[in-house]
């Protein structure tokens, strides 16, 4: 998981978790586990995402399991990374 650090860094930079971060690992469960994690931080973290890696994300793309976890957003970000590079 090449891009753990940047997915985690912008997750806490958009959802103000500041230390907390710090405690975020792999396994870390994001939704119903981080109270500022809603439907609407979900877009903005998105289009951080979007932002910061340079993809597009289509909403079918998206469900309930990219953000079950940390370590599945990352997948998640390294998939795109990989199918934009192809």
């Amino acid at each position: 998981m090449q891009h753990f650090k940047e997915v985690r860094n912008i997750l806490s930079n958009t959802l103000g978790l500041d230390e907390r971060k710090n405690t975020l690992t792999e396994e870390s469960v994001l939704l119903g586990n981080i109270p500022e994690l809603d439907s609407m931080t979900v877009v903005n973290v998105i289009i951080a995402l979007e932002k910061h890696f340079n993809f597009t994300v289509d909403d079918d793309e998206i469900s309930s399991s990219t953000f079950e976890t940390l370590g599945n957003l990352t997948n998640f970000v390294e998939q795109k990374l990989s199918n934009q590079a192809n």
